[in-house]
C-alpha cells in the first residue's frame, strides 16, 4: 500500500537508527552528525548504531571516536566483511528500541525524511521510503528495476522500491522472522518473510541524493551473482511458509 505523509503521530517511545558502513570514512561522521542533530526532534529515547562491516579504511576508527564523543552512539565491528546482508542482520539484532530504522552510511538519503515515515508506523508494521527521483546512472537504475521485479515475482510480495535503504520497522518483527541472506537479497528476504507473516507495509516518497564521496559496491558482479544464488536458495523456503493473517 502506498501512503502519503499524514498528520504527525505521538513521539515514539524509542527508536534505534543504524548505518551499515563499508569503507565510508569520508561519509560516516557527516551522516551520524546529521542523525545526532535530527533525532531529538522526533524522539526522547533513541540510539545510533554504526555497523562497520570489515572496513579497511578509517571507518572503524571514526566510529569508535563518535561513540566516545556521543553517548547515544554505539559502534559494532565486523573483523571481516560479511556483506550487506550481514551488516543489516547485525544492526537489526543489536537494536534495543521499539522501532528500528536504517539507512546506508553513504549519505544518499536525508535523515530528516524519517519524519515522513514516523506518522504511519502507528498503523503499519513497516514503512518503506521509495526514492522519488533516484540519483544514480541509468544502467544502475535499470538493473535495480529488473532486480526488483524479479524478486517480487519470485518471492510473492509487492514493494515499489525493494532495495531502498530507508525503511522503518517495528523491532518485534525480527523476533518472529529469520534472516539468512548475507548479500544484496536481504531487503527482499525481510519484506517477503514479513509479508507472509502477516505484517503490514506502507510506502512513502523520500529524497535521494547524489553520492559525494566513497564508492558504490552494489553493482559489483560478485555481489550480483551472490544475490541470484541466494534468491534461488531461499525461494522454496519462503514460499513454503504459510501466509498469516494478523488481526
Amino acid at each position: 500500500m502506498t501512503a502519503q505523509q499524514s498528520a504527525p503521530a505521538d513521539r515514539p517511545r524509542g527508536i534505534s537508527v543504524f548505518f551499515p558502513c563499508f569503507n565510508e570514512e569520508d561519509n560516516v561522521r557527516r551522516v551520524v552528525g546529521e542523525a545526532i542533530d535530527f533525532l531529538p526532534t522526533v524522539s526522547d529515547d533513541y540510539e545510533i548504531l554504526i555497523v562497520n562491516d570489515g572496513s579497511v579504511d578509517r571507518t572503524g576508527e571514526i566510529a569508535d571516536r563518535l561513540a566516545a564523543e556521543h553517548p547515544p552512539v554505539r559502534a559494532i565491528h565486523h573483523e571481516a566483511n560479511r556483506g550487506y546482508g550481514g551488516a543489516l542482520q547485525s544492526g537489526f539484532r543489536a537494536a534495543s528500541k521499539e522501532l528500528v530504522f536504517y539507512t546506508d552510511g553513504d549519505g544518499q538519503f536525508d535523515i530528516t525524511d524519517l519524519a515522513r515515515l514516523l506518522p504511519l508506523i502507528g498503523r503499519y508494521d513497516i514503512v518503506s521510503g521509495y526514492r522519488e527521483r533516484r540519483r544514480d546512472h541509468f544502467i544502475r537504475r535499470l538493473n535495480a528495476w529488473c532486480w526488483g521485479r524479479l524478486v517480487q515475482r519470485t518471492l510473492g510480495f509487492h514493494c515499489r522500491d525493494v532495495d531502498s535503504a530507508f525503511k522503518l520497522y517495528r523491532r518485534e518483527i525480527f523476533d518472529h522472522i529469520e534472516m539468512k541472506s548475507t548479500g544484496a537479497l536481504i531487503d527482499a528476504e525481510i519484506l517477503a518473510r514479513a509479508c507472509r507473516a502477516g505484517y503490514t507495509m506502507a510506502e512513502v516518497p523520500v529524497r535521494h541524493l547524489p553520492r559525494i564521496a566513497g564508492q558504490q559496491t552494489g553493482a559489483n558482479l560478485k555481489v550480483i551473482a551472490r544475490a541470484f544464488k541466494e534468491l534461488l536458495k531461499l525461494r522454496k523456503e519462503i514460499l513454503a511458509t504459510p501466509r498469516v493473517q494478523r488481526g
